[in-house]
C-alpha cells in the first residue's frame, strides 16, 4: 500500500493510496495533511452518480446519521465522497494507521447497500473483483487496528 501520488502545495501535503479491504475493492483515499490543522482522508467512495440519484442521496444522507467520525457528501462532480479526520497535533503512525482503517471499515460496512444503488460503483467494482485478488495490505491494517474501531472492526 505505497503512495501512487503525492503532492504539496502552501504546506499542505496530500498522499494519494489505493488499498483493498474484505469486501471493498480498489477503494482510492488521498490523506491530506495541513500541520497546523488536521489530517483528512479523502475517500473517493464510487464514480459520479448518473442513476437512482435521488436514492443515493438518501443513502449518503442515512449514513451520516448511522456512523460516526464519517461524512458522506456529494462533490462539484456528482462523486460521493467519504470523508474523516483526525487533529494534526502530536499525529503518530499508528493515528494514521486507524484513519486508514476506519475509512475502509466504513466503505466495506456499507459496500453492499451501495453496489445496490449506485449503478456505477456495482460496474466498476465488478471489474475490479474480476480482476483478481484484492491486495492483502488492507485487510491487515484492519486486523491491526481492529481494537480501535469498535463496531466498524466486524465489518
Amino acid at each position: 500500500m505505497a503512495p501512487v501520488e503525492e503532492a504539496e502545495r502552501e504546506g499542505v501535503r496530500s498522499w494519494d493510496v489505493v488499498v483493498d479491504g474484505r469486501r471493498r475493492h480498489g477503494l482510492r483515499v488521498t490523506l491530506i495533511l495541513d500541520p497546523a490543522l488536521a489530517l483528512v482522508a479523502w475517500v473517493h467512495f464510487a464514480p459520479p452518480m448518473s442513476d437512482s440519484f435521488r436514492k443515493s442521496y438518501r443513502q449518503l444522507l442515512r449514513w451520516n446519521d448511522e456512523l460516526p467520525f464519517a461524512k458522506f457528501a456529494v462533490s462539484e462532480d456528482e462523486r460521493p465522497i467519504l470523508t474523516a479526520e483526525i487533529p494534526a497535533a502530536g499525529i503518530t503512525r499508528d493515528d494514521v494507521g486507524v484513519l486508514l482503517a476506519r475509512v475502509l471499515a466504513v466503505a466495506d460496512l456499507v459496500h453492499e447497500p451501495a453496489l445496490a444503488v449506485m449503478g456505477e460503483l456495482r460496474r466498476k467494482h465488478a471489474a475490479l473483483a474480476a480482476a483478481g485478488e484484492p491486495d492483502a495490505a488492507g485487510v491487515a491494517l484492519l486486523d491491526r487496528y481492529a481494537a480501535d474501531l469498535g463496531e466498524l472492526a466486524g465489518s
